[in-house]
């Protein structure tokens, strides 16, 4: 039999309006008491159910609540697939938004950085997971912050098919949350872009960004604190919006243009601009003895870059390894390609720049023309 001392609460008959007891006279602990509450997070699932609902696509029926997310690859269409897996998270740009109660952007944030990682190895993304930490569910902002991540998936074309919600008191400060994100993806067996299709002569294509996207954000807020700017003045580089505003537009996703250029058989390889920026990015998908050569030139960058680097006094190669510069992803391109795989973007909305060339390797990996009297100057 059970120790009756774990089991047994009693009611002080003197106060039956007091709460149970134990045998030792201690009011009995709940996970709500804990600071877990398992209510709000039913009620966050059931207000996200229909955003989920929203990003269904074949292979995929979206519904929540089970252990884990199915996914159908045949039904998806494939014959011979590869998968292709990614993760990442927003980082200290989820600072900006905590501060300035900004949450609808950063769940696009989370989607792209995934989704982007995925198309540039030729994959189409299938399906989306997030992870939700905090320390106290807020529902109406953790709400928000899946509107985001349901957006995302949309304009990525894949399945928001789970997630975890967790309520850590203890682990951060009130109104702090991070974010995880996963993404699969597949693609035919024979389209998988390899290093090895890079080749000397393929022209090097870039595809605008909305600003910083989610890389360099511990620098961004170091100029901010630098600059004695606050979240909700306006932006020094564009008065119609707030800097929060701006800083928090959310990173392009970039999955649906490079999938109908990828159709013409004409891109060799693509690069997602990230963490790196436009020198330690672009390697990482051409083989040792090629370089990008980038005409600094070619394009002119967001407002935002001329006035972090004024604000900041960052170098010119800094803000190359730092920020994407304006440049959110890179497509190289065969020669005698360009033609159509410039229409295929222009008619998925794109407007592509032609930026540079791929070259023979004498020095560096990347080799950039015009530093000296480009806007980096």
């Amino acid at each position: 039999m059970a120790d009756p001392h774990l089991l047994e609460a009693t009611i002080n008959p003197a106060d039956p309006n007091q709460p149970p007891r134990n045998a030792s006279g201690n009011a009995p602990l709940t996970y709500r008491d804990a600071g877990v509450d398992i209510e709000a997070g039913n009620a966050l699932v059931d207000a996200i159910k229909p955003l989920a609902a929203s990003t269904r696509r074949p292979g995929a029926d979206a519904d929540l609540g089970g252990f884990g997310g199915l996914f159908d690859l045949r039904a998806a269409g494939f014959t011979d697939p590869v998968l292709v897996a990614a993760t990442d998270g927003v980082g200290t740009k989820l600072r900006i938004a905590i501060e300035a109660k900004r949450h609808d952007g950063v769940g696009i944030d989370l989607v792209a950085m995934c989704v982007n990682d995925l198309v540039v190895q030729g994959a189409e993304p299938l399906m989306f997971l997030d992870y939700y930490a905090t320390g106290h569910l807020e529902i109406q902002v953790a709400r928000d912050v899946v509107a985001g991540i349901a957006e995302g998936c949309r304009q990525a074309g894949c399945a928001l098919i789970g997630g975890e919600t967790a309520e850590m008191p203890g682990m951060y400060s009130d109104g702090d949350y991070d974010l995880a994100g996963f993404s699969v993806g597949a693609a035919e067996r024979a389209d998988i872009l390899t290093r090895d299709q890079v080749t000397a002569g393929d022209i090097v294509l870039g595809l605008r960004s909305s600003g910083v996207h989610s890389n360099g954000f511990s620098l961004v807020r170091r100029i901010v604190e630098r600059a004695e700017a606050s979240w909700d003045a306006p932006a020094p580089f564009d008065e119609s919006m707030s800097l929060a505003e701006a800083l928090l537009a959310p990173t392009r996703i970039y999955v649906k243009p490079c999938l109908a250029a990828l159709k013409t058989g004409g891109v060799h390889g693509l690069v997602h601009v990230t963490g790196g920026g436009l020198i330690e990015n672009p390697p990482r998908i051409y083989g040792d003895d090629l370089a990008m050569r980038i005409d600094l030139g070619a394009w002119r960058p967001n407002p935002v870059f001329g006035w972090l680097k004024n604000a900041g006094g960052v170098a010119g190669p800094e803000m190359l390894r730092t920020f994407n510069c304006g440049l959110g992803m890179l497509l190289v391109v065969s020669s005698d390609q360009v033609d159509a795989v410039t229409e295929a973007l222009t008619d998925a909305g794109e407007a592509p720049v032609r930026i540079g060339v791929m070259e023979a390797r004498s020095d560096t990996t990347v080799v950039f023309d015009g530093l000296s009297n480009a806007w980096l100057s």
